[in-house]
């Protein structure tokens, strides 16, 4: 029986995606402009800074694996991504620049992670920390890349299956976190401890589910967080989030070994499934973290074997995705798997990632117009005007930003590329984006039908309603007018018997309008009995007295 700890990662990385919904600011808070300008603005409150990349910064910047990034993608993509060039930016007197706006914090340099109670600390290095807005979409997307060398495939499987958590799911009978590191520690370059995780304190989250009904967001992401606040917290903030998927933040891993071959079938399922090291520590084919009839189909469902082969110049590279994590496994001895320029670490770190992050943010911006149809609907009280005008414009809101979504930022091919192409489908297959479009895309048509059905209603009974004090106001008219008489004469009279007069005759039409549009519905049911040829003349006459008679009578 072999141990795991004989399988050594010479170089891995670990990528952290945590999709967040931007909530409204709340009435004493003052918000100005799109959330980013508010977070630029924040001056030296704020750890976040823009990023003004290689793509809207100095020309000199530009480089290579820039430019194999860029022509990936096909050019609706690129538009998502990275805007309009310089060159097209002055022609129309404004900036078109991506609808992607990335900000960074530099802060936190190192992570130190305990994974189980008395394991030895694993410190990795923070390559960067990053929030990603969207124009127009409510969404924050929390990026973390990590990385560190040569370490135990045990411990890469542990950091996966334990780091990327929000909040503990529960509690052992010892009251320790359940499938959470023992410990998390954002440190600073001078080693100081910016943050720690609290997820032991079991009383705390019990206490906020309690009081909230919605999760506590641990001490060290909510840090991380800073100045964005989490909704349900009771910390002011102008930026408030909310968490909008499950609590395990989607990952991506590049794993660079020391020997790809002598990874048995355990470790690619524990790695695809991110299921952890496992209690035993060994490879053996008893050891599957699941059943063997539920795993009949992993290199199937999960794997992406065009390059595990031994030529290429990549050998033996492997992708295993499941929609909520994509692992890249290759050979570390492989220059072109590990080169940061051109090779499969640069593909991984742009390439892949972005296919990730718009897989992920489609979901996210999907699910949050979602909730917004359910909550538009939860204050809703038909009886009171006030609520259904507040309805009609949540309702029309969403139905314009869901327009807005599915012309700016849906698509379902990203690319031409072969691999890319593949990559993105599997993604966007396993997290059911698809599906997921429709279904609400035929809820927010429903919605929409239903306010024009009952804006069509309502200008039906209105138009109602007018025919119905038409005819009969015809009536007065037409008898009033017969030849152009005057009932009275009063052409001579004095101006004040006049205005007397006009005011009686005003207050009287006025009041026989009013009482005809109240009686509206009844008389037009009247009308209606009335020109029905098989109704006898008691049966209209009886529809005449119904007008006056009182309702439940």
């Amino acid at each position: 029986m072999t141990a795991v700890t004989q399988a050594m990662v010479e170089h891995f990385r670990q990528v952290l995606l945590w999709p967040m919904r931007l909530m409204p600011a709340r009435p004493a808070d003052r918000v100005w402009g799109a959330p980013w300008e508010v977070l630029r603005d924040a001056g030296s409150a704020s750890p976040w800074t823009e990023v003004v990349d290689e793509y809207t910064g100095a020309a000199g910047n530009f480089q290579e694996r820039h430019y194999n990034e860029f022509v990936t993608f096909l050019p609706y993509v690129q538009r998502f991504l990275y805007g309009d060039g310089r060159a097209n930016r002055g022609k129309l007197g404004r900036r078109l620049e991506s609808p992607m706006r990335v900000f960074r914090r530099k802060d936190v340099v190192t992570v130190r992670v305990v994974t189980r109670p008395g394991e030895a600390p694993l410190d990795l290095s923070v390559v960067h920390i990053d929030l990603y807005f969207f124009l127009n979409i409510d969404l924050v997307l929390l990026n973390v890349e990590l990385s560190a060398n040569h370490i135990e495939l045990r411990q890469a499987q542990e950091l996966l299956h334990r780091l990327g958590r929000g909040y503990p799911a529960g509690w052992n009978n010892q009251g320790r976190a359940l499938h959470c590191a023992e410990s998390v520690e954002f440190l600073a370059e001078s080693g100081i401890v910016l943050a720690r995780s609290d997820m032991q304190d079991r009383e705390a989250y019990l206490e906020h589910v309690s009081e909230h009904r919605a999760p506590r967001v641990s001490a060290h992401w909510d840090f991380l967080m800073r100045p964005l606040v989490s909704d349900h917290s009771g910390v002011d903030g102008e930026l408030r989030y909310r968490q909008i998927e499950y609590y395990r933040m989607p990952l991506m891993a590049y794993l660079a070994m020391d020997d790809p071959t002598k990874l048995k079938r355990n470790d690619f399922v524990r790695l695809g499934l991110v299921t952890g090291a496992g209690e035993h520590g060994v490879t053996s084919t008893a050891d599957l973290p699941y059943a063997m009839e539920h795993l009949d189909d992993f290199e199937k469902k999960y794997c992406y074997d065009r390059f595990w082969c031994e030529g290429g110049p990549a050998p033996y590279t492997r992708y295993i995705c499941n929609g909520h994590s994509l692992i890249v496994v290759g050979d570390a001895r492989a220059n072109f798997f590990t080169c940061h320029l051109r090779g499969v670490l640069a593909q991984f770190r742009h390439q892949h990632f972005l296919i990730f992050v718009i897989a992920h943010f489609q979901k996210a911006a999907l699910l949050m117009f979602s909730d917004r149809l359910a909550e538009a609907l939860r204050p809703l009280v038909i009886s009171d005007p006030n609520s259904v005008r507040r309805f009609k414009r949540t309702i029309r809101a969403s139905f314009e930003g869901f327009l807005g979504f599915t012309h700016l930022y849906w698509f379902r091919e990203v690319a031409e590329q072969t691999q890319t192409r593949d990559l993105f489908r599997m993604c966007s297959d396993h997290l059911g984006v698809e599906p997921l479009y429709r279904e609400v895309k035929e809820r927010t048509a429903d919605m929409n039908g239903y306010l024009d059905a009952d804006a069509l209603r309502r200008q039906a009974n209105t138009v109602v309603r007018l025919t119905v004090v038409t005819i009969f106001g015809l009536i007065g008219t037409v008898t009033t007018g017969l030849l152009g008489m005057n009932l009275l004469a009063e052409a001579e009279s004095p101006v004040e018997r006049k205005l007397v007069i006009l005011g009686v005759v005003l207050v009287t039409t006025t009041f026989i309008t009013i009482y005809t549009m109240v009686k509206s519905k009844r008389l037009s049911d009247f009308l209606d009995a009335l020109s029905d040829e098989r109704l006898s003349a008691w049966q209209k006459v009886l529809s005449f007295v119904a007008v006056w008679r009182r309702p439940g009578s």
